[in-house]
């Protein structure tokens, strides 16, 4: 899964999603605004957008405004998208792929029934794929399309709010020796500790 491209061409992401985007950081705003606008994107909460053309916009940040607005973007997620209860950093890494499915859609349906715990594949996932709270370790494989900085800036926000209090810093790595999808592979797989 190339970044920037859907995976299924009739998903839709959330309203709140593409608020996150815009309002990631006061500075540029009206820069992600017009981006968003030049995509035919007007950001509202209660609306849903094509995933595709929301990548579009991901992808012209990436371009004209750089990857550090993607990591900044990613962080932002974390305040303004719906997310499960999360009450430690396992929780906080597991409920990733949780979130990304409750926001977004595929012909009208929300991709996670909290019901049945049901998640509907069609866009990728961020498995925790391995943690470790004695090492203090953990690995997240991302196979969404979304480009890798901004899933860097959602793992390293939510270490920050999620890490044990004894915990002094964080360190979020993209694995270079494993496939990467800022190179045309299908996954990205992000070395973590705290």
């Amino acid at each position: 899964m190339a970044q920037f491209i859907a995976i299924n061409p009739d998903v839709e992401v959330s309203g709140d999603t593409v608020l996150a985007f815009m309002n990631s950081m006061e500075r540029g705003k009206e820069t992600r605004r017009e981006i968003l606008k030049n995509h035919g994107i007007e950001p509202n909460s209660k609306l849903w957008y094509r995933q595709q053309v929301w990548l579009d916009a991901y992808r012209e940040v990436s371009d004209s405004l750089g990857q550090m607005n993607l990591f900044l973007i990613g962080k932002a997620v974390i305040k303004n998208a719906s997310f499960p209860p999360m009450r430690n950093l396992e929780e906080a890494l597991h409920s990733i792929n949780i979130a990304y499915h409750m926001n977004h859609r595929l012909n009208g349906k929300v991709m996670f029934d909290p019901a049945s715990g049901t998640l509907t594949d069609g866009i990728g996932h961020y498995n925790l794929a391995e943690y470790d709270s004695k090492e203090r370790k953990a690995v997240i494989v991302c196979t969404s399309p979304y480009p890798s900085k901004f899933d860097e800036g959602i793992i390293t926000q939510l270490i920050r709010k999620f890490k044990p209090a004894d915990s002094v810093s964080q360190q979020v790595v993209l694995d270079e020796e494993k496939e990467t999808r800022t190179k045309g592979g299908d996954s990205c797989t992000f070395l973590i500790r705290w």
